[in-house]
């Protein structure tokens, strides 16, 4: 399984790093939730992310 961090996510959406955190919280249209790997290093899983994108894609 792939995972992806905060970095990598405003990267490939153009966004500030602190944008994924805010869609995070405020559950964006869905936007997946991060999984904690070990303390302090959260990240999001790649494929929930994708299936997100092509999901408001769709719409």
């Amino acid at each position: 399984m792939a995972y992806a961090t905060d970095r990598q996510l405003a990267a490939r959406f153009g966004v500030h790093r602190a944008t994924i955190w805010r869609w995070e919280a405020g559950n964006a249209e869905g936007f997946p939730k991060s999984v904690q790997l070990s303390p302090g290093c959260r990240r999001w899983c790649l494929a929930d992310v994708e299936a997100w994108e092509k999901s408001r894609a769709a719409a």
